[in-house]
């Protein structure tokens, strides 16, 4: 935490009109305030938080109730000290009222109970990010800060009345406060800008959840920075995304993209959106390459081909079709083929697959036991049941545990597997499809079909697991049981309290066994369901990518984020009619159409290149000029351009694009046109542009890179 010793300003000599404490003074009263709070906020969070983890054990819901306290004090004291005075974003004066309102990351009360800082995601926050000349929102004026390591370095301030100037004269400059971010240089971590959000941008942001919710725009529109603020918007303001009902699901397009924007929300306040890309949401994506073969890559890329999943788990879900004789130390018994159908019928719909067999094996050896004589000790009978190798080997036939991997890939080897599940594939796209040296080389277009098949048939291991957390729940309770018995045969006498008698009674000493304690499997913490998913550059997902989002969210609750303009491989239909094909159809667009970001310098150049392939491209409009025209040379002078750049600036990132032999280096990145989408930096250097691809691919890769560019572009050739 950064509390300052004396002024929480820090203001340039250039700007010492602003240091004039009729303009500052009231500034640093509630500055101090905040300080003092913080710090006895900290201190008692700090002192709950000890005592919490001190306290005596608990169990089942009073541990989960301890748990959830420190997870939520502990986020509580890391966003605190993550920051100090610098939590505040600014302040508003009310046209009615004369008293500042300063607006926060979170919200801070001092002792005794005065609000310091309202939440800026609370509704009385909105007109701080909404008010506008035209649309004050009940406005006279609003004052934001620019925090420089914990000290405020300058601050501008708007009037949205008339009569409103007096005493703001040195520190008025309309819009200052965003366009001055704009031109700062950018690090290798994407910043918050909640002091420069602008009102079109807080609209989208404070939008309801019910829904999807598309926002398009172009580049440097701001996209991005909506989804963030989004994301921690929604989850602060809409009780049904809470993360015990689900939470918020955040996925961007690529690793670089995550590790780029991996401090926003934390730094908004919120710590409980995950955040993945799709690679993430399957086991097998880490090591998945890209599919090769264009044809193959469409093939796959259908929602139908996603479908197939479901024929081919019922391929392994067929009852037998003739009885048969189940042998015990007691009696034969006769397991009929109606049997059989009735215990495949009993696991409960959407039940997986694999996690479906112990419900059939139960049913069977309930069966099986209805029809043994009654005098035939029903646990040990139950128990041969289950160990019966006829009954067992019989159920594996019919009912076999399956692994997802090994159900795709028979997909891709077994063309006569391949044709009774896709049905409308011809002849020669199952040929196509068909991996003769090794089915399970995953390719991306692998990852929705394996993602269908482990969600419809479950974990193999379920079965296994459960009896080995049922064996340790038996030693634990024995174990308890014994630690009883101690305990009432040394004391016998009354305790007062009625405890001993009480441990007399069963439900209370199975009370003493806390199951939740003992070893499970991890849980998948992206299978969902989530209450809500972000997604950026949405334009890239296939039909079937989306299937594997849709299996995650039931509510059908999005945000949807992206342009098609900068889709690689195509977007011909409306946003609408791509949603309403994957299965949304409650769908509302949002339009960003001014690029904050790139210099009109650059979007001037950047326009003919996609326009050339997509003529209705939504192009935006840049609203600011760096001064740096576009710069042209050849590949051999990059060290020497990379080497002046970095002289010349102190701070900033530069990034190489399209030039795999390139070495990133400390401030400057080496991407591919690909991996850049999402990004962007001070400095952009394109190597051979031309050689990125003929085409809308080509095309749009061209284009992407070269709106990556804040500042400078360079592009070089051979």
């Amino acid at each position: 935490m950064r509390l300052p010793t004396t002024s929480a300003f820090d203001l340039p000599e250039r700007l010492s009109r602003k240091a004039d404490p009729a303009l500052i003074a009231a500034d640093e009263r509630h500055f101090a305030a905040i300080a003092e709070s913080l710090e006895q906020t900290i201190a008692e969070l700090s002192d709950r938080l000890d005592a919490t983890r001190k306290a005596p054990g608990v169990h089942g819901r009073q541990a989960l109730e301890r748990d959830l306290e420190i997870h939520r004090t502990t986020a509580r004291l890391r966003a605190l000290r993550r920051f100090g005075l610098d939590l505040c974003l600014g302040h508003m004066v009310g046209a009615d009222d004369a008293e500042p309102v300063y607006v926060g990351r979170l919200g801070l009360t001092d002792s005794a109970g005065r609000r310091l800082l309202i939440d800026w995601r609370s509704p009385a926050a909105e007109p701080f990010f909404g008010a506008t000349h035209a649309n004050p929102m009940g406005l006279a004026s609003r004052r934001r800060y620019r925090w420089t390591r914990g000290r405020i370095s300058d601050y501008w301030d708007e009037v949205f009345t008339s009569d409103g100037f007096e005493g703001h004269a040195a520190a008025l400059d309309d819009q200052s406060a965003f366009i001055a971010s704009l031109g700062g240089s950018r690090s290798a971590r994407m910043r918050d800008v909640l002091g420069t959000i602008q009102s079109d941008q807080d609209a989208i942001i404070r939008a309801g959840s019910r829904g999807a919710l598309i926002v398009d725009g172009g580049p440097g529109t701001g996209k991005t920075v909506v989804a963030l603020h989004r994301s921690a918007y929604l989850v602060y303001s809409d009780p049904r995304l809470d993360r015990h009902r689900g939470g918020v699901l955040f996925v961007g397009p690529h690793q670089p993209y995550l590790a780029y924007v991996a401090d926003v929300l934390p730094s908004l306040g919120e710590e409980g959106v995950q955040l993945c890309t799709l690679r993430d949401l399957v086991v097998e994506g880490a090591a998945a390459a890209v599919e090769t073969d264009p044809e193959v890559a469409r093939l796959k890329s259908s929602a139908d081909m996603v479908k197939a999943i479901e024929p081919a788990v019922r391929f392994y879900e067929k009852p037998p079709a003739k009885g048969m004789t189940v042998t015990t130390q007691w009696s034969e018994v006769w397991l009929s083929a109606d049997d059989w159908a009735e215990a495949f019928g009993t696991p409960e719909p959407g039940t997986p697959h694999n996690e479906a067999r112990d419900r059939i094996l139960e049913e069977l050896v309930t069966i099986l036991v209805d029809r043994h004589d009654p005098e035939v000790p029903g646990n040990l009978l139950r128990r041969a049941l289950h160990r019966n190798r006829e009954l067992l080997v019989a159920l594996n036939k019919a009912w076999p545990l399956v692994e997802a991997a090994d159900l795709v890939a028979d997909l891709w080897s077994v063309p006569a597997y391949l044709r009774l599940c896709a049905p409308w594939l011809g002849p020669d796209d199952v040929r196509r499809l068909q991996r003769a040296d090794d089915p399970q080389a995953w390719t991306l277009s692998d990852l929705p079909l394996l993602d269908a098949a482990r969600q419809r048939l479950g974990d193999p291991e379920s079965s296994a697991r459960k009896r080995r957390h049922a064996a340790a729940v038996a030693v634990e309770r024995e174990r308890m049981e014994r630690v009883v018995d101690d305990l009432l045969e040394a004391h016998t006498y009354d305790d007062g309290e009625g405890v001993l008698v009480m441990l007399h009674h069963q439900d209370l000493r199975d009370a003493l066994v806390d199951e939740a304690a003992l070893p499970g499997a991890e849980p998948d913490r992206l299978a969902g369901p989530f209450a809500h998913i972000v997604v950026d550059e949405a334009q890239e997902l296939t039909d079937a990518e989306w299937q594997m989002l849709l299996l995650r969210c039931p509510s059908r609750s999005f945000t949807i984020v992206g342009d098609r303009a900068q889709a690689r491989h195509g977007f011909t239909e409306s946003w609408q009619e791509r949603l309403e094909r994957i299965g949304l159809d409650r769908v509302n667009l949002a339009s960003l159409s001014i690029n904050y970001r790139t210099p009109e310098e650059i979007m001037v150049e950047a326009e003919p290149v996609i326009r050339a392939e997509l003529p209705d491209a939504n192009v935006p409009t840049s609203i600011r000029s760096s001064g740096i025209p576009v710069a042209h040379g050849a590949t051999s002078d990059l060290g020497a351009i990379l080497e002046a750049w970095l002289a010349e600036h102190d701070e900033g990132v530069a990034c190489v694009i399209g030039d795999p032999a390139f070495a990133a280096r400390p401030r400057v990145q080496s991407l591919s046109p690909e991996l850049a989408k999402g990004l962007e930096f001070d400095l952009v250097v394109l190597i051979d542009p031309e050689a990125y691809g003929k085409g809308i691919e080509g095309a749009v890769d061209r284009y992407v890179a070269m709106t990556r560019a804040t500042q400078q572009l360079v592009i070089l050739t051979s």
